[in-house]
């Protein structure tokens, strides 16, 4: 069974429609694809809608944006309630911080890029959550970048002088709201310093596996094989599963479908622990 459980929409910053995403799963032969969005469960609906044509059943869930002590770190939530009341707060405050931060990092652009709000709300037509990546596509329209990476390597980058810090849960608040929700709390990528170059302590891992969290996701594609193993290790070390993912974004970034994957066995202990069912075809 091929397991790709990290994957994103144009309901957040992926390129793809989640039918469409569901259509390009069936494609890559997956069996199972989830559709993670940041912060927001509204492609699912339309996803669930694609299962019987594509063949390709649905695991639900969402990315939860995290920070500790100025470290970005994302929690995977799988089969929660959306509307559990502290869950879907967070998710409205993490959107609206989001949206706040990206109106003030193109106000600051626009004294030296050519780039206007509306450009960006032209990339992000479907989003219901704006962010940097849609920005980025609103430069390289404009010509300023030829990609994303260009963008985020340049201006985007977390060190630059245009950068915004924006509002996210305590990881560990994180973990306790999900499973209050009936979720599943799955840590995503969590040896890669990403852009920050800067890693959440092994502490912090320790702390949110005593709130819930079941499994890391060892095998992605921004973790070498040291990263791989140290991520294996932490996971062994705290009884937590290994998981893996691609973090599709369509034409987004490089990740492909499928090219990381999850073992039956821990989506097996997702669906007996989440409050909602997989949907199959």
């Amino acid at each position: 069974m091929r397991i790709d459980p990290h994957t994103h929409s144009s309901c957040s910053d992926g390129t793809d429609s989640p039918s469409q995403l569901m259509h390009a799963a069936a494609r890559a032969g997956l069996d199972v694809i989830g559709l993670t969005d940041h912060d927001t469960a509204q492609g699912w609906d339309e996803a669930a809608a694609a299962v019987a044509e594509t063949g390709v059943s649905l695991l639900r869930g969402v990315e939860v944006s995290c920070m500790d002590r100025g470290v970005t770190l994302h929690l995977l939530a799988y089969l929660p309630d959306p509307e559990s009341p502290g869950l879907e707060e967070a998710f409205e405050q993490a959107r609206s911080s989001r949206t706040s931060r990206a109106q003030r990092i193109v106000e600051l652009l626009g004294e030296d890029y050519p780039i206007s709000w509306e450009d960006v709300l032209a990339q992000s037509e479907h989003a219901a959550t704006i962010g940097r990546p849609h920005i980025a596509d609103a430069l390289v329209a404009a010509g300023a970048f030829p990609d994303r990476s260009a963008a985020f390597a340049g201006p985007l980058a977390t060190g630059s002088p245009y950068y915004v810090g924006h509002w996210a849960l305590d990881p560990v608040r994180a973990c306790e709201l999900v499973r209050a929700a009936g979720g599943v709390p799955v840590a995503a990528h969590p040896r890669a310093g990403g852009r920050q170059r800067r890693l959440v302590p092994d502490e912090t891992f320790a702390r949110m596996a005593e709130a819930g969290l079941a499994a890391l996701e060892v095998d992605h594609r921004d973790h070498d094989s040291a990263e791989r193993q140290q991520a294996r290790d932490l996971a062994h070390r705290l009884g937590l599963a290994c998981s893996g993912a691609s973090d599709y974004h369509g034409q987004g970034k490089p990740n492909r479908l499928g090219e990381n994957l999850m073992s039956p066995q821990l989506l097996e202990q997702i669906v007996d622990e989440g409050c909602l069912p997989l949907l199959t075809p």
